[in-house]
């Protein structure tokens, strides 16, 4: 099972996780590859935009989760165990962003014949930043060391984010279909701010479960 080892004495640095490069390839694709608030954007993105002009969008989510999971991989590990508070307080803050976007997204007067609302690089970098599945990446699934070790792996995360967003991107595309695809864009746009709502309420109920 994928997981740390937690040293027995305070002040260990913490090991590399047994973990197989395919084994952290099927671990990687299968949270990348789950609906959740960055993949609902990239998928809106992707709709409104066309695939071409999406792909900036995957340098924000990219950053997103590089800003994340590094200083965790590298420093940080140790602090998130011993205050499990301060992920409690990530989660809050991605309720909240959540909420604003699917808000945003509800509220849009965008054109008629945009979708993607003003979906920007800077939303979709926020949003993965408070993505819960960043912190899991980097607690669970991401060996921990100094980055020279950690670059490899850096590198092969780097390119799973790319395939699984141009997949997001690719599935809001082909939601728009042909010139006879008849489903508004304003429609899109509050489906798609129903599911960042959805995703919200789960992630306050974990926040809440996790206060009992």
């Amino acid at each position: 099972m994928l997981g740390l080892k937690v040293p027995g004495r305070a002040g260990d640095r913490f090991q590399v996780p047994v973990v197989t490069p395919l084994q952290f390839t099927l671990a990687i694709l299968l949270l990348l590859c789950t609906p959740g608030p960055t993949n609902t954007l990239m998928a809106l993105g992707g709709y409104g935009r066309g695939w071409a002009r999406a792909l900036p969008l995957i340098g924000g989510e990219l950053c997103g989760y590089l800003l994340v999971i590094v200083p965790v991989a590298t420093l940080a590990a140790p602090f998130f165990e011993t205050y499990p508070q301060a992920a409690l307080i990530a989660k809050i803050a991605a309720v909240v962003w959540v909420l604003y976007l699917s808000v945003r997204l509800w509220v849009s007067t965008q054109k008629p014949d945009d979708a993607s609302g003003d979906i920007s690089v800077r939303q979709v970098f926020v949003t993965t930043v408070l993505n819960p599945k960043a912190l899991i990446i980097a607690l669970v699934i991401m060996p921990h060391g100094d980055l020279p070790m950690l670059a490899p792996w850096l590198l092969l995360f780097s390119g799973l984010v790319l395939f699984a967003a141009n997949g997001w991107i690719l599935f809001g595309r082909l939601m728009r279909g042909g010139r006879g695809f008849t489903v508004k864009p304003v429609v899109i746009r509050r489906v798609a701010a129903a599911c960042l709502l959805l995703f919200a309420i789960i992630l306050a109920g974990s926040s809440i479960q996790s206060l009992a």
